[in-house]
Order: C-alpha cells, then structure tokens, then sequence
C-alpha cells in the first residue's frame, strides 16, 4: 500500500467537527462512514438517490450527508444546511453562481488552472511520498483540473482518482477534482508528451486518421462511445481533444493525431466525436471535449513545430483559407455542444497572410492579425471563436504559454503578471500545464485585473463540473473500471475498425490477397523499417503471422523468399538548419531506402506505409508488386487483408505528395487535393494518390 501524504495545514472545517483524520480517510479508501454518510464503498450499480427518478447517485468519503425527506445532499462545506450550490435539485447556472460568491481569490485562482498530475518530491515535501506534489496543489494551491500524463491501467486510475477526489472532498468548499488526458485509445508507436501519452489499457484502436480512413462517422460515434463508457468507469472526465484542425501543410509532424486534410469529412468527425463523448447534452456520464488547437495549427510554416521559437508562426497564403478549410470542423463541434476549445500556441503572420478575417475583426486599420499567440489574442478567441462563430463554453490554453511558449514579442517583453491579464482578457479562462496560480493573483492584486473579471470564467469552469455529476459523486469503482476496459466486444468493434482503415493503393498484378491457394508453397521474406527498434518490430510482425497462419514458411532473407511483406514506418524529423520539417525517407526516418529497393529487385514485394505523415514515396512505390497505406493499425489488421480475409475499403485521408518539390511548393493553407498544381502522387497504373482513393480486390 503506497503511503499518503498527510495534510500540512489545519485540517478542513468539515473534517475537524466530524473528528475524521484526512491521513485515515485515505489510508485504504475504505472508512466505516460516520452517521449521517453514505457508505466508503459507494452506492451500488444502478443504486438511484432514494428522491426520485431524476435524483443523483450521491456520496461522501469525508464530509456530511443532508438528508431533506428521501433525498440526499453532499454538506460539502460542513455548515449543517443545504446551501444553494450543494442542492442538486437547482439548475448548474445557480448552483455556479452561489459557488462563486463564496470563493476567495486563492480558490478562484487555483480552478483556473490545469496542470500534470506530478510524481517526485519536490522541496517541502514528504520525501517517500510520490503522490505528494499533486496533493500539494489540490490543498494549497486549490487546482481542480488534473492532467493524466502516465499508463496506468483502469484499476489504478480509478483507485488514485478516488484518492484525490477524498482530499478535495476535505477542502473547505469540497470542490471536486476533474481529471483529464489526452487520447489513450489508439496504436500509439511513439508515445510523446502531450500528445498521447498512453495506450493499450482501453479498447485499442487505429490512430485517428485510421478512423478517418474508413470514412465513415458512424465509425468514429462507436468508438467515441465506448471509450467514454471506458473513461467515466475510471475516473477521467474531459479529454484534452481532438485534434479536429484540417492538416494542409504535409510535414507538420502532428498531421498523425488528426482526421486529414478535408475540412469536410473533419467536420462530420467532429460532430460524432463531440455526440459521442459527451452525448446530446453534457451531463454525469459525459467526457467533456476540449477540441483544439483553434482556429487550427494545420497551418504551420514548413511543418515546424510551434512548441519551438522557429515555428511559432501560422501562415495563410491563400485567400479566404482559414473559412474554407481550418473553421469548418471547429464549426462543427461548436454547434454539437463542445464544452471546451483549446487555442494553439502560433502566433499568425501578417506577411506571409492574404486576407482572412473579416474587416470588423482586424487588429487595426492596416494589420489583419495581432501577432501574438492564440491565447492571447483577443480578435482570435473573443471576436472569432465567440462572436462569429457563437461559442458558448470556455477557452483552454495550451501547455506552457505563460512561459516557454510565449509567443510575439509584445508578449516576451511582458511580465508573468501582465501575461495573465492580457490572457484573461482575450478570453482564457483554464491556464494548462502551470501549477502556480500567483502569478494570477498578484495580476489581480496590482491591479492589473479586476476580481469580478475572473468570476465569468470560474462561473463558466464551475458549470461544466456541475453538469458533469461530480459534485454529488467523483467516486467510481475500480474493479468495474476495469471490468469495462477489458470488454472483448469493445475490442472486437474496435478490432473492426482496424480492418476498415488499412488502404489498398496498388494491386496491378494482382499479387493480393495471397490466398490458401497462392500461400502453399509462398517462401515469405518480412521486413519492418523504422528508426528505433526495427529488429523487434520485424520479429514481433513475424510471430503475427505465424500466430495466424502456421503453416507459412517464412525465411531468413530475401534471396531465399518468393515473396515479401516489407512494413514501412518512418519518424518525422527535423532538418539540421531548423529550416523546415522532412517527409522525405532517409536514414534520419529510419528508412534505408537502397535495402527496400533491393528487396523489391529481388523478390514481388508487398509494400504497406504506415502513412501517419504525408511521406514522399517516390523512390520506395514503383518498385513494389503491391502497395498498402496503414494509419496506426494493428499488425494482425493488415496480415487479414494481405491474406483476403478482409476486403480493403480504406480510402486515403491525406493526399500523399508527388515528390519533395510539391511538398516545397505547397500552400501550408491547403489540402493537397485543393493545390493550384499536380501536387498528388501518380502510380505507374494512372492512380492519384489523393485524399479519398483506395482499391478493393474487386478493382
């Protein structure tokens, strides 16, 4: 049993009149409850509040139960009476609006704040204590948005949210704590920071241009769906996505966390994701969506990274692009209710813009766009996102703006303070990935910001937490979390939709499927490429097939083969001078591009190119008997359709570029099928590889 951490300050009103120590509360999350409370256990599944049909599950680790006749109240500030913000029965607009007037400025400060659920000792804390710096900033710092950034399965989840959700039961007010993560549902080869950080503890499904490729929303409902039922069981409750911005420029590396690069099949995405997730309406079953990066990072110059100085920049070359093609999808999720919009860090381009906006929302008479970043830029967030395009819900941050990614050199030459308020007033309202609200209060204290300028935000904030049932009851159950993750028949759906996202782009000598008939006495040769540890993933794909079909005689080099599967995966990189990013396949992909060219000399060769980034395939395609394009799959998908178990209907979601000049010569504003050129790849049989084109083996 992992050691608590003890509150270093007095205990809470509530906590102190029950005669209840917070470090036995916590110590086993099982505490006979003392009279007048629920349960430790928590109310059966399906125990409904004895007040009706309408009544919520309610329960309490800490504080008191109010009973009013059959119903049951949670006394989250210990005062005896029901106050307004504790009655369930009042819509989340009262309940918000009593709760604010009761909020000091430290606590209204602390909820507008997201930050990493930490692990470590930082100085001033209990040193064998790893879960103490996070406690520390629920009872100190009063932060109530808490971002997942580790693997853990659901069980652990859920115990450790239970944990934290006792401790701010105990707080003064008992605000509850919303967790939060960034999508851990999906093949995630290479888990970055966030990003993705975590996979393979929920249903496993393909990447989200795996979904976009099968080109069907109903498909993204289903999965949004379960993975809900998946995350509410464990204890999380707002998803930090998607990524629904259009993905116009080819070598920005996050084009493999969208849904490519058509505004218009992005929308529908968008609108299933927000129905999915959420539901018509948000309510206590529902993972909040914060979608982002709005108005839509697509638009990067050369592919660089806006996590970085040089690729701070959003460029619209392109007259009328940011209507046409970066607004739609965000649109879309407006209008299906998303409870959230993240904006993102780019700071957009004057010069290197034509005319996007508006002449109303201009910055001044002769500057179209403030060149600062997305969080702060007013005309962006209030004038844009809320004015015309009539968002209701509040505004996240992205991680780090109030620091490492400060982007416009008004904003450098700002102090912390002074970031705050300019932020504030553009229309942030959860500052993401910073633990510290001083900064905050001093704004307000210099009189930099009014108080009351916080209180729409917390109001807007406070809402969401109310219309999610958290504060009649944060707890879940372990073991039914983890009953739900291991659904086979989630697994199964998903499995589904592996095989529906794998692409056939060439088959002109009719090489596939290898059939029961063509396999028997097929010598296969496999190969996987890709940066860092290709000899596993090879040995891994083997053991697929072989698992699959025992009897295929697989061997140890191509001369030897009468047959090839060659699994291409490359890595995004940047070039040596920070001038731009590389879809080109080299070495610094991981790609030995001579090797597969032998190969495909040798040996028919089946090619599948795991194409999360628009590669430039020209040196690696012609050669190959038969071409495949996978999106994040599961290797065990892409076997069923070279084996004809399933017949491929994937369609591409991104346009793949003719070479290295037409990814030079794109418009970062532009989806490939939309350049003024012949941007798309064209195959030795007269197919364009552009967005939407995929073969079946009745072609």
């Amino acid at each position: 049993m992992r050691k608590r951490h003890t509150r270093s300050h007095g205990q809470a009103v509530a906590a102190a009149a029950l005669a209840v120590p917070l470090s036995l509360a916590l110590a086993g999350g099982a505490l006979a409850a003392p009279p007048g409370h629920s349960s430790a256990g928590g109310n059966p599944p399906g125990h409904s509040n004895a007040g009706g049909k309408n009544a919520p599950d309610v329960e309490a680790r800490v504080k008191p139960i109010i009973k009013k006749g059959q119903r049951e109240f949670r006394d989250l500030n210990a005062s005896g009476e029901l106050d307004p913000y504790e009655d369930w029965r009042k819509s989340p607009a009262e309940r918000a609006q009593d709760l604010v007037g009761r909020m000091t400025l430290e606590e209204k400060a602390g909820l507008m704040h997201i930050t990493s659920e930490r692990r470590g000792a930082p100085a001033g804390t209990v040193v064998d204590d790893p879960y103490a710096p996070t406690v520390g900033y629920v009872e100190d710092r009063n932060i109530r948005y808490l971002v997942i950034r580790d693997n853990p399965t659901a069980y652990q989840l859920a115990d450790r949210a239970n944990d934290y959700q006792e401790i701010a039961e105990a707080s003064r007010l008992g605000m509850p704590v919303v967790f939060t993560s960034n999508p851990r549902n999906h093949v995630n080869p290479d888990q970055q920071f966030g990003i993705s950080e975590a996979t393979g503890h929920f249903s496993l499904w393909p990447g989200s241009l795996g979904l976009a490729a099968s080109h069907d929303p109903e498909v993204v409902r289903e999965f949004a769906e379960i993975a809900r039922e998946e995350w509410r069981a464990a204890g999380i409750h707002k998803i930090y996505g998607y990524q629904i911005e259009t993905a116009t420029e080819p070598r920005w590396n996050r084009v493999s966390g969208t849904f490519g690069e058509s505004p218009d099949l992005n929308a529908d995405i968008a609108r299933e994701l927000v129905l999915g997730f959420q539901g018509e309406e948000l309510g206590e079953t529902s993972v909040a969506q914060t979608i982002k990066h709005f108005p839509g990072d697509g638009a990067v110059l050369r592919g660089l990274d806006p996590h970085n100085e040089n690729g701070q920049w959003a460029v619209y070359p392109t007259e009328g692009s940011l209507y046409d093609y970066q607004l739609p999808p965000f649109q879309a999720a407006i209008d299906a209710g998303a409870s959230a919009v993240m904006s993102y860090y780019n700071v957009p381009n004057n010069e290197l813009s034509a005319n996007q906006l508006p002449k109303h929302l201009w910055y001044s008479e002769d500057q179209q766009f403030e060149e600062v970043a997305g969080a702060y830029n007013k005309a962006i967030i209030d004038g844009l996102l809320k004015g015309e395009m009539g968002f209701t819900g509040y505004v996240n941050s992205d991680s780090g703006i109030l620091t490492t990614t400060a982007w416009g050199e008004a904003i450098q030459a700002m102090t912390l303070e002074e970031r705050y308020a300019k932020a504030v007033d553009a229309g942030i309202a959860l500052f993401s990935d910073y633990n510290d609200p001083t900064g905050l209060i001093n704004a307000v204290k210099q009189g930099l910001l009014a108080e009351s300028e916080l209180d729409p935000h917390v109001t807007a904030l406070l809402e969401e937490i109310f219309t999610l049932g958290l504060f009649e009851d944060p707890y879940v159950d372990p073991g039914h979390a983890q009953q739900v993750a291991d659904s086979a028949e989630s697994q199964a759906r998903a499995d589904e939709a592996h095989l529906r996202s794998v692409t056939l782009l060439r088959n002109d000598s009719a090489q596939l499927p290898l059939t029961d008939e063509t396999l028997t006495g097929t010598r296969l040769y496999v190969e996987v490429f890709t940066r860092t540890g290709a000899a596993t993933q090879t040995a891994a794909l083997k053991e697929v097939i072989r698992k699959a079909d025992p009897s295929v005689e697989i061997v140890d080099t191509p001369e030897e083969a009468t047959a090839a599967l060659v699994l291409v995966r490359p890595n995004s990189y940047e070039l040596p001078d920070g001038s731009a990013k590389s879809v080109e396949l080299d070495a610094n992909t991981g790609v030995d591009v001579v090797r597969i060219q032998d190969i495909e000399a040798a040996v028919p060769t089946i090619l599948a190119v795991n194409a999360v980034l628009p590669w430039v395939i020209e040196d690696i395609e012609p050669g190959a008997a038969s071409v495949i394009a996978t999106f994040d799959v599961k290797t065990e998908a892409i076997w069923d359709v070279v084996r004809g178990r399933f017949n491929p209907t994937g369609k591409l979601p991104v346009s793949l570029p003719a070479d290295q000049a037409a990814v030079e010569t794109n418009a970062s504003d532009v989806p490939g099928y939309a350049e003024a050129f012949d941007y798309s790849y064209v195959n030795e049989a007269g197919d364009t590889y552009e967005f939407g084109f995929g073969l079946s083996y009745e072609d």
